[in-house]
């Protein structure tokens, strides 16, 4: 598996802080992780998370 290079986040607002989320993909997933603790890593399917997002964005009425 190679990742490409790490992406910062739009939703993580301006700064040099390192209160953002991070993304990157590989062929059949999109990995995610905080900038403060690179080591932990969520990894899903494009389409979970895509999903997931569309739920989140629906229920902020």
């Amino acid at each position: 598996m190679s990742l490409t290079a790490w992406q910062k986040s739009t939703f993580s607002g301006g700064g040099d802080g390192n209160a953002c989320v991070d993304l990157t993909r590989t062929d059949a997933y999109i990995h995610l992780r905080e900038s403060d603790d690179p080591g932990v890593e969520l990894t899903t399917p494009p389409a979970t998370l895509d999903q997931l997002l569309r739920t989140i964005k629906a229920n902020q009425q």
